[in-house]
């Protein structure tokens, strides 16, 4: 997730290649947009009675079908680049989160100073242990396990990682999905980013075959098909519908993330600005920015504004809060460059 990991990445083109760092861009706004409709709103709960389908509710439902790909899409694009677990690249990491933990502590108890405690303070810096930002730890995990599992694509062919990893999906489609199984019921888990690390490096292994016998448009239709059976199954079950690894929002995932390989073009501004795409996800989720402001000012919107003026502000935010992320990330690059200098 985070695109600093690129240092510890593969180089080549294929690192810095524009059609991802666009999708990088657009997942991160869909993690924005999850978090302002379901995160914010709560999905509608119909329990299977289309007579409470309103314009509203069919809204937040597709809206959220829509978006919801985000996480899985990020975890997909550091399957196909491949971590190359660093030093340098694991500092980086959690000295972003600290940057944006601390930072944003700093700036709340300046404004408010009886916000401040040293209970406080310690805990924002534990950003792996006292955090609501569940992907912070799930994600490191994946960084550690990195070399095991590039390994074991290494050392073997193509088609039996294929293989291997289909049954990885399948167990955790019946296992986890199905049957609620606690390693991963719902998605939100380090066996979920696992999981998609995995199809990520299927797909870049499979590149040249899937493009030579698919239109991106054909995957952008199995995107948009996805979705709206996911807004189906939601009607009658949303818990189990807005699931990460739920069978139709994976195969989404993928179809989304198979339409952005297929586009081919370069553009440095789409590459500067997906730097900052882990740092929109720190700074708009953090519990002090998120539950003081962010959380109750979109609930009053929803209640004040028509779903017209809604949608407008809520796209309006979005790209509001991803500049305000680039602006500051700018600050938190430069630090994080001396620090992290020496390290390899």
């Amino acid at each position: 997730m985070a695109h600093d990991l690129e240092s510890g990445m593969k180089t080549g083109i294929k690192s810095r290649a524009s059609n991802i760092e666009l999708l990088r861009i657009i997942s991160m706004m869909m993690v924005v947009i999850v978090h302002l409709d379901g995160g914010c709103l709560s999905i509608p709960n119909l329990e299977g009675d289309w007579g409470r389908m309103d314009v509203r509710a069919f809204w937040r439902l597709g809206v959220e079908s829509l978006a919801f790909i985000g996480v899985n899409c990020f975890t997909l694009i550091s399957g196909y680049f491949g971590i190359r677990l660093r030093w340098k690249s694991v500092a980086s990491y959690l000295l972003q989160c600290l940057f944006y933990a601390l930072g944003i502590y700093a700036v709340i108890c300046t404004i408010t100073p009886t916000m401040f405690s040293w209970s406080g303070l310690a805990d924002n810096c534990m950003v792996l242990t006292h955090t609501d930002l569940w992907y912070v730890p799930a994600y490191f995990i994946l960084m550690l396990l990195s070399p095991v599992i590039n390994g074991g694509f290494d050392s073997m062919s193509r088609r039996r990682g294929m293989l291997l990893t289909g049954a990885f999906v399948i167990f955790n489609l019946w296992a986890g999905w199905w049957w609620g199984g606690k390693f991963n019921a719902s998605g939100y888990t380090a066996w979920q980013l696992v999981m998609m690390y995995c199809i990520g490096r299927v797909i870049s292994s499979y590149k040249e075959d899937i493009l030579k016998i698919s239109s991106g448009w054909i995957w952008m239709g199995i995107y948009l098909l996805c979705s709206l059976a996911t807004v189906l199954l939601g009607v009658y079950d949303f818990r189990r519908a807005y699931s990460y690894n739920q069978p139709f929002v994976i195969l989404a995932s993928v179809s989304f993330f198979l339409f952005f390989i297929s586009l081919k073009f370069r553009s440095g501004i789409v590459n500067y600005a997906a730097k900052s795409a882990f740092a929109v996800y720190l700074l708009h989720k953090s519990p002090l920015i998120w539950g003081r402001y962010l959380r109750p000012a979109i609930v009053q919107l929803w209640v004040q504004t028509t779903l017209a003026e809604f949608s407008f502000i809520i796209i309006g935010i979005t790209v509001a809060i991803y500049i305000s992320a680039m602006i500051i990330d700018t600050i938190r690059r430069y630090l994080s460059g001396i620090i992290c200098r020496s390290l390899k």
